[in-house]
């Protein structure tokens, strides 16, 4: 049986339920610049009687119940949405064993990361950078899965605004911190030497149109889809990843090694459902696309130009999808982002290596 957790209380969107939890996202950031409290804001939290429940099934090896995280919309998109949706989660995994699977939403991959700490998350979808920073934390978990790759981030500016990077010097950028785009952002300023010129602030996504069109920034660095949307708002285009070697992104799906212990056949299963979610998704991607666009809310044209489906591996690691990573991981590594190097072999789950 599936499940949504949704949040508890009464808690505004984009909201975290407490300056605890705010203060744990932006340890996880391990950022220069300061997170101020209450800035990154979850969208909703997990139902604290299911958590409750989830993690009593979780201490015995005999699991039932398989909570999943993942960011994003209402409901997950790419192949895991894929899955839920035409049912292919729920068959096999019930054949796997697992009674219940619950699905908690997430607005950024910091606050995801809160839930694998606090245990109350078995399996997190998200993206590439929030990923590797609780990696180098020492934090246990295992890469299961890369499901896209070269995923486009774009920097857009105010209308009426700069018109090229040299324009950007003195003015304030934002992006949603701890995310791809963030990665993005920096390896561009960098590339362009004007990282001291300019200020980096973190603001969602969900802010971005608002922001750029008050003037309150001069550009944004925003996700794939939301950039082609803006764009076609009539927000100008200054650069995206597509003009950059190595700054795109990938999204990942992980498990805590904890689970894992208790589920040590649970890497082989859950990616050869994925696989099959793709391939299922790849034949019939008119209807994927009308999925897709429904829940995000964008145009279909604009998911057709964010989303081609070859960034969508059919096979848990390809090769072009590891060397962006391990691209990502050394420059925040090398930024003082990621707290520590590590090997990306010894993050993969044992069972995956060759």
């Amino acid at each position: 049986m599936l499940s949504i957790a949704v949040g508890t209380g009464s808690m505004s969107k984009n909201k975290l339920p407490s300056r605890l939890s705010t203060s744990v996202a932006c340890v996880l950031l391990l950022l220069t610049t300061a997170c101020s409290q209450g800035e990154t804001k979850s969208a909703q939290s997990i139902d604290a009687n299911k958590a409750s429940n989830a993690s009593a099934v979780a201490a015995s090896n005999n699991i039932s119940t398989l909570r999943i995280g993942y960011v994003g919309s209402s409901e997950p998109t790419g192949p895991l949405g894929w899955a839920k949706k035409k049912g292919i989660l729920d068959r096999e995994l019930q054949k796997a064993g697992f009674k219940d699977i619950t699905f908690a939403r997430f607005p950024n991959g910091p606050d995801l990361n809160e839930a694998l700490v606090a245990g109350q998350l078995d399996v997190g979808s998200l993206g590439d950078t929030p990923a590797i920073v609780l990696r180098a934390r020492g934090v246990e978990t295992r890469l299961l899965r890369i499901t896209q790759f070269n995923t486009t981030a774009w920097l857009v500016a105010k209308k009426n605004g700069p018109r090229s990077l040299a324009e950007l010097k003195g003015q304030k950028i934002a992006t949603q911190k701890g995310s791809y785009m963030h990665r993005y952002l920096l390896g561009l300023l960098a590339e362009a030497k004007i990282a001291k010129d300019v200020k980096v602030v973190h603001l969602m996504t969900t802010e971005a149109k608002a922001a750029l069109e008050r003037g309150d920034v001069a550009a944004y660095a925003t996700s794939s889809d939301l950039g082609p949307f803006l764009k076609s708002q009539g927000f100008p285009v200054l650069d995206s990843s597509a003009n950059h070697k190595g700054l795109s992104g990938t999204s990942l799906v992980v498990a805590t090694e904890s689970f894992l212990a208790k589920q040590p056949d649970f890497p082989e299963k859950f990616n050869a459902i994925l696989t099959e979610a793709t391939k299922d998704l790849k034949a019939n991607s008119e209807e994927y696309y009308q999925y897709h666009a429904q829940i995000t809310k964008y145009p279909l044209d604009i998911i057709k130009i964010s989303l081609p489906l070859k960034q969508i591996s059919e096979e848990p690691l390809p090769a072009e999808g590891v060397k962006l990573l391990e691209g990502t991981k050394n420059f925040l590594v090398s930024q003082g982002l990621a707290k520590s190097d590590f090997k990306l072999t010894d993050w993969v789950e044992k069972k995956q290596q060759r």
